[in-house]
C-alpha cells in the first residue's frame, strides 16, 4: 500500500485525497495549525491525521501539495525542512519558474520533485478532474494515483510542463469568468444591463447565463484566484506574451474576496455593485 501525505485537505486536497484512498493508498494529512472546517472535510473523507508535518514526513511515500499559489513556496520549505526523501508533487496553480523554484527547494532538501496541475473541480464524479504531471518519474505518480475518481496523466515533458498547461488552460476559465462579471458590473453601472441581456440573447446566447455561473461558481472563491491569476500575469509575461489580461483579472477577485466563505452564493447584482465601486 502506498501512503500518500495531502497538503492540505481544502476541497480540492480534500477530493484528491479520497480519489487516492479510492486507488487503494492510505492517505494522511496533518491537524497543526488546521481549522474546523479542515477535518470535518479530512473525516468525511476517511484521511488519517497524523497531527504534525513532522511525522507525515516520516510515514508518507509520496506528498501532495494542494494549497493556494500564494503558498506553494511556503510550504515546499516546510517539507523541505524536514528532510523528507519520498516524492514531492505540487499540484497548485502556478506558473512555471514558481514550479521551478519549488522543485530547487524540494531536491535540495532530499526528495524527488514531480511537476503537477490540476484541471477541473474536486474529484467527486469520474471524467471531470485531471492531474497533469511531468517531470522524471510521472508515470510512476500518474500509476500510483490513478484508479478513483480523479485521472492523473503523465506528459512527455521536463518540469515546468504540468504548470504550463494548467496556466494555458486557467488564462481562459478564470479570466474569461472574470471578464464577464466585470462587463456585467460595466453595464449595470450604465443603466443597459437588461439592454446588454436582450442583445446577448440574440447573438451569443449563452452569455447570460455563463455570467450567471460566472458568480455562482467563483464569487465564495475568489479569494483563492487572486494568487492564481498572479502566477498567469507572470507566466505570460515570461513567455513574453501580454499578461495584462490577467492582472485585471486579479483585480476582479481581490474584490470579490469578501465572499469567501459565504453560506450562499452572492446575486450578480451584489458583485457588480463590489466591481462597479
Amino acid at each position: 500500500m502506498t501512503t500518500i501525505g495531502v497538503l492540505h485537505p481544502g476541497e480540492m486536497g480534500s477530493g484528491v485525497g479520497a480519489s487516492a484512498r479510492a486507488a487503494g493508498a492510505r492517505v494522511l494529512w496533518v491537524s497543526e495549525g488546521r481549522g474546523a472546517a479542515t477535518r470535518t472535510r479530512a473525516e468525511a473523507d476517511g484521511l488519517e491525521d497524523v497531527g504534525t508535518l513532522a511525522r507525515l514526513t516520516r510515514e508518507a511515500q509520496v506528498i501532495v501539495s494542494v494549497c493556494p499559489p500564494a503558498s506553494a513556496v511556503d510550504v515546499a520549505r516546510d517539507v523541505a525542512a524536514h528532510r523528507f526523501a519520498g516524492v514531492y508533487v505540487d499540484g497548485n496553480a502556478i506558473a512555471p519558474a514558481t514550479t521551478r523554484k519549488v522543485g530547487e527547494i524540494i531536491t535540495a532538501g532530499g526528495a524527488t520533485f514531480i511537476d503537477g496541475g490540476i484541471i477541473g473541480p474536486p474529484p467527486r464524479k469520474p471524467g471531470v478532474t485531471r492531474l497533469y504531471l511531468s517531470g522524471a518519474g510521472a508515470a510512476d505518480v500518474a500509476a500510483m494515483l490513478n484508479g478513483g475518481l480523479l485521472q492523473a496523466i503523465p506528459l512527455d515533458g521536463p518540469i515546468g510542463a504540468a504548470s504550463a498547461i494548467k496556466m494555458a488552460y486557467a488564462g481562459w476559465n478564470k479570466t474569461q469568468q472574470a471578464l464577464l462579471m466585470a462587463v456585467r458590473a460595466y453595464a449595470m453601472h450604465e443603466g443597459v444591463d437588461e439592454a446588454l441581456l436582450r442583445e446577448w440573447a440574440i447573438s451569443q446566447q449563452d452569455l447570460p447565463k455563463r455570467s450567471e455561473n460566472a458568480v455562482a461558481g467563483t464569487a465564495r472563491k475568489a479569494w483563492r484566484f487572486v494568487g492564481e491569476m498572479e502566477e498567469l500575469a507572470a507566466a505570460f509575461a515570461a513567455a513574453g506574451v501580454p499578461g495584462e489580461f490577467h492582472e485585471a483579472g486579479a483585480e476582479v477577485y481581490r474584490r470579490l474576496a469578501g465572499w469567501k466563505d459565504a453560506p450562499t452564493p452572492p446575486t450578480v447584482t451584489e458583485v457588480s455593485k463590489t466591481l462597479a465601486r
